[in-house]
């Protein structure tokens, strides 16, 4: 099992001091926690990309390779990219770019995306969303298997014999494909024997096993073997040293800016009882002491058999100071639990290959 955090850059006021940092220094943040992680042994550092006034993540792999340059294990991955509103020869080379700044440490995770600010920004028709994403994953896929490039499509000039460059460190750079709720996309990516990330950040995880399993059934049926193919679930959580300091740091800016977003969508305002609801055994939310949070991983694993888990530490604006004590508890205590249940995260199979500690 791999264990690891995901972010967005959140730029929305601190709930309780009203005060709303700089870009400057929530940037600093965002590549402090991943060093962070790094440091106690995490697997994965995921930065995601949003158009927005309350994010700060609108490029991701720019973030991750001043993250690359600072770190030493941690891959690092974005989470995600909004594939419809990029070009995929320019995603390739940044996340190409990204594998040899790190040393062979980069992935893609696309998507189809959450907000409609950027299929405005860039252009592209949000009502053909679906087709111009297959289009797309089909040529960022053939970028990755070959250096010289033959393909046609609707939405993008041709290319004819191209050669694209830099070509990245791993042999193949792997590409996850993020989802939400959409079967249609669990079945694409297992089709297309690519690993999914499934977000769960509300209900009963176990409402979003169909997904899972569809992904499974697709990658059978592709004559692939599932092992092969990881899952990922990405979900919101938080860790201290006790279940009410943990839900009480939590809950006032998760309630703030989820508030903020069901303005925009005509959801109701979130309340403390839906919060603990989300908290408890059947929640989607790793909520605890280390125990707590290990304990929930490992019941999610027996349910979905994923080989990943990345939590959301910062749905809204969170002290940082209770961040980095939540990302030190999740690689020291967390994770060795975890791990002795499941198996060993990336890193600990790279240093036994290589004869070396972790």
């Amino acid at each position: 099992m791999e264990l690891g955090l995901y972010g967005f850059g959140e730029m929305t006021a601190d709930p309780v001091t009203g005060q709303t940092i700089s870009a400057v220094e929530r940037m600093a943040e965002v590549i402090e926690a991943a060093q962070c992680a790094d440091a106690v042994g995490l697997d994965v550092y995921g930065f995601g990309e949003h158009h927005r006034r309350d994010f700060v993540g609108s490029a991701p792999a720019l973030a991750l390779a001043a993250i690359a340059a600072t770190t030493r294990h941690i891959r690092l991955t974005s989470t995600v990219s909004v594939l419809g509103t990029e070009d995929p020869v320019r995603l390739f080379q940044q996340f190409a770019t990204l594998d040899l700044i790190s040393n062979g440490r980069a992935e893609i995770m696309v998507g189809r995306g959450v907000f409609p600010e950027p299929f405005a920004l860039f252009g592209t028709d949000i009502r053909s969303y679906d087709d111009i994403f297959q289009e797309k994953l089909e040529l960022l896929l053939q970028l990755r298997a070959q250096e010289c490039v033959t393909w046609s499509g609707r939405h993008r000039p041709a290319l004819v014999r191209q050669y694209v460059y830099p070509r990245p460190v791993q042999p193949k750079l792997p590409i996850w494909v993020g989802v939400g709720g959409t079967p249609g996309s669990a079945v694409r990516a297992g089709r297309l024997g690519l690993p999914m990330a499934l977000g769960i950040i509300g209900g009963d995880p176990a409402s979003f096993l169909p997904l899972a399993l569809s992904h499974r059934q697709a990658v059978l049926d592709g004559g692939r073997d599932p092992s092969d193919v990881p899952v990922s679930l990405n979900m919101h959580g938080f860790v201290a040293d006790s279940f009410a300091e943990a839900a009480d740091a939590f809950f006032p800016p998760y309630a703030a800016f989820m508030t903020a977003i069901g303005r925009e969508r005509g959801w109701p305002p979130v309340a403390r009882a839906h919060f603990d609801k989300l908290t408890g055994p059947n929640g989607s939310m790793l909520i605890g002491n280390p125990q707590q949070v290990a304990e929930k991983i490992i019941r999610h694993h027996g349910m979905f058999k994923n080989s990943r888990c990345l939590i959301q530490l910062s749905a809204g604006t969170m002290p940082h100071d209770k961040v980095l004590r939540a990302i030190e508890l999740l690689g020291t205590k967390v994770a060795p639990i975890v791990r002795a249940a499941l198996g060993t995260g990336q890193r600990d199979r790279m240093a036994a290959a290589s004869g070396l500690a972790s």
